[in-house]
C-alpha cells in the first residue's frame, strides 16, 4: 500500500529543513539537507501510519494541496510517498502486510 501526503518544508537559517505533515496531526521532523529531510519525513510518516493501523485507527486522508497555507517566507510544499509494505518489512515492528 502506497500513500502520498503533502509536507511543508521550512528552510532553516542554520541550514537544513524542518518539515511538518499537516494531515498527520502536524507531525514534525527535520533534515540536514533537502534529501535528508525528505527521507526523514517519509520515515516519520511511515512510523506514524504504521502505529495508527496497529492501534486500529483510521489512516488520515491526504489534504488537497491547494488548501494548505504557507505561513513563512521560503516555505514550500512537496509530496511525501510512503510505501507501507516496504516500511513494515524493513522496520523492527511486526509486519501487518
Amino acid at each position: 500500500m502506497k500513500l502520498v501526503y503533502p509536507a511543508v518544508f521550512y528552510p532553516e537559517d542554520t541550514g537544513g529543513y524542518s518539515v511538518i505533515i499537516p494531515d498527520l496531526n502536524d507531525l514534525a521532523t527535520q533534515g540536514e539537507s533537502l534529501a535528508d529531510a525528505i527521507y526523514m519525513a517519509e520515515d516519520a510518516c511511515g512510523l506514524y501510519i504504521y502505529t495508527t493501523i496497529k492501534d486500529g485507527e483510521e489512516v488520515p486522508k491526504a489534504s488537497d494541496i491547494g488548501k494548505i497555507t504557507l505561513d513563512e517566507e521560503g516555505a514550500f510544499i512537496n509530496f511525501i510517498c510512503i510505501d507501507m509494505t516496504e516500511f513494515a518489512s524493513n522496520s523492527s515492528a511486526v509486519s501487518y502486510y
